[in-house]
């Protein structure tokens, strides 16, 4: 081989590697930031990434995540969320109640932020309105605690129209005294007597559960909040130990053994903010897309559970439901 063509060789060999580095760092990163433990919520990474791969990307291939976890401890999200803005994310999507989003718009007012949230992110400061976002943020919206009338009346039907109905309320949840402002307005409105109980971590659940059987209870509603459904088969195994009849805020309650449950398809919001976060991540700008209001509501009865705590179940409520889990 001649000189000149070795040393032509070289130096396109020594390139190789800035191209790599080049392309490399040409990959958009997403910053994935939840307020729960990525156990529980390993569905929802699922349709986020399915979300996104409607906008053409697919993790590991044209586009990398970065996942921040509070596992429930959402002093931690402000931290969490300064980390993926000094990793220089290109979308933060905040997931799961309006605090991550709250916390990651405190971090940045440059990189885009995709929240999903049951609370009202107009109310939280998030954003301007729903349909003209501004700014730097959007995403899907329900207002979970519209959902508590409804969810009041299913539980007061299939238990017999209880005197007592225990709630179950997150004090360090940001929303939580809107929760418990909506549970006594609904019940008022119902002439239902509800008592709230505050659980904070695992063993306040225990507590919690227990004080309301001593109050006399009959039944029980858990409120929305990422916490209790990453602790959802201890709540479930709970209520059961008790016999209580309860209605919770999502499918994987009833599943994980509950009695039923009634709230959004979280799976369709996660997948819905994929693909805005996709679409931001193509060039489109988080002020100009509208919120993404969820109407996909699920009704989820387990006919098993109702029979063990010896309830008759009406063909009208089984013709209701959107599942009933044998």
């Amino acid at each position: 081989m001649k000189r000149r063509q070795f040393i032509t060789l070289l130096g396109g060999a020594a390139a190789w590697p800035v191209a790599a580095r080049a392309q490399q760092a040409a990959t958009p990163v997403v910053g994935f930031l939840h307020s729960a433990s990525p156990g529980p919520f390993a569905s929802a990474v699922v349709a986020f990434g399915q979300g996104l791969s409607e906008t053409g990307y697919t993790e590991g291939q044209n586009v990398a995540i970065e996942y921040r976890w509070a596992e429930g401890q959402y002093d931690r999200l402000p931290a969490l969320a300064a980390d993926l803005v000094r990793r220089q994310v290109t979308v933060i999507a905040a997931i799961a109640g309006n605090a991550p989003a709250q916390a990651a718009k405190a971090a940045t007012t440059s990189i885009p932020i995709v929240f999903v949230s049951g609370g009202d992110p107009v109310s939280a400061g998030l954003i301007a309105s729903l349909n003209r976002p501004g700014g730097n943020v959007t995403g899907v919206s329900w207002i979970a605690t519209v959902l508590v009338p409804k969810q009041l009346e299913l539980l007061r039907r299939l238990a017999r129209k209880p005197a007592v109905i225990g709630a179950l309320v997150n004090p360090s949840y940001p929303d939580h005294d809107f929760q418990a402002r909506e549970l006594q307005e609904a019940g008022a409105a119902l002439g239902q007597k509800i008592n709230v109980v505050w659980a904070a971590t695992e063993h306040d659940i225990d507590t919690a559960v227990v004080s309301l059987v001593q109050q006399g209870a009959s039944a029980l509603l858990v409120g929305a909040d990422p916490f209790f459904i990453a602790y959802r088969d201890h709540i479930v195994a709970l209520a059961a130990r008790h016999a209580i009849p309860a209605i919770y805020p999502a499918r994987d309650f009833a599943v994980a053994g509950g009695l039923m449950s009634y709230g959004t398809d979280f799976t369709d919001s996660y997948r819905q903010a994929g693909v805005y976060t996709g679409r931001i991540v193509r060039g489109e700008k988080a002020g100009d897309l509208p919120v993404q209001r969820s109407t996909k509501f699920e009704f989820v009865l387990n006919f098993k559970t109702a029979k063990t705590l010896g309830l008759s179940v009406p063909n009208s409520m089984q013709l209701l439901a959107d599942e009933v889990i044998e």
